[in-house]
């Protein structure tokens, strides 16, 4: 629910702010603009509460998209054999990997795209979803240049950062390849009733005590699958947007 504006004085005798809608803001903000009486200060309270709305909704989109995905998520299979030296091991290619997902989060009006960056001898590379209202959530990995075998350094850097975009992708949507080695991210997921459960308890936080304390049991359950980067992401952006909303509040 979003609060009406707290004033000593009505916008207007006949308008309730009450839970507007988006399309109901805009017309109170647009008469308000014709209005040259009307108080600059409280304009800019519409426009912040128009805001934070639309953020909300955009989120409640991201949240409920997300699901539908992995009610049917796509089936991923190994199609690449690696072997060297006393290491050997099958893994899906990132190509396949994208191009899966990607097709599969478009019928849900989501996309993935990414996101690298070096420093201090580290790739960091981050999976950004993006809902068509605009909510977005990162997974972040980071490792070393990969220097093993004859590669030069650019190829190094390319294969850490092939091997991180491949495996913030798959944590990102909660996905695994089919027979996915257990050194791989996707592995040791979160179970998504208990990721939903959190969920709810979040939007359900009726103050920031309140709030803590499902993040304290939340973060304490995503210490039991270390891996899930992408529930943990997911839970703590949840936590701050509800934090933002409760302080605005008072």
């Amino acid at each position: 629910m979003i609060p009406a504006i707290v004033s000593d004085a009505p916008l207007s005798p006949d308008v309730s702010v009450e839970n507007p809608s988006s399309h109901a803001l805009m017309r109170l903000i647009e008469r308000a603009a014709l209005n040259p009486e009307f108080d600059v200060a409280k304009m800019e309270k519409l426009l912040e509460m128009k805001e934070r709305w639309e953020k909300n909704e955009a989120r409640k989109a991201f949240i409920t998209a997300l699901a539908a995905f992995k009610q049917n998520p796509p089936t991923l299979t190994k199609n690449k054999h690696v072997k060297f030296g006393a290491t050997e091991y099958d893994h899906a290619t990132l190509d396949k990997v994208s191009d899966i997902i990607g097709r599969a989060l478009s019928v849900h009006n989501l996309s993935h795209s990414w996101q690298v960056e070096q420093k201090e001898g580290l790739i960091t590379v981050a999976c950004v979803l993006t809902h068509v209202q605009g909510h977005v959530e990162r997974v972040r990995m980071e490792a070393p240049a990969d220097a093993s075998g004859s590669k030069n350094s650019i190829q190094a850097i390319g294969s850490t950062v092939t091997y991180l975009q491949r495996y913030t992708l798959l944590a990102a949507t909660g996905l695994a390849a089919k027979g996915q080695d257990d050194d791989g991210v996707g592995a040791s997921m979160m179970a998504e009733g208990v990721r939903a459960d959190f969920e709810s308890a979040i939007d359900a936080a009726a103050d920031v005590a309140g709030l803590e304390a499902v993040w304290k049991k939340a973060a304490a359950e995503c210490r039991k699958t270390p891996k899930d980067m992408g529930s943990y992401n997911a839970l703590k952006a949840l936590v701050a947007a509800k934090g933002k909303a409760l302080k605005g509040k008072k």
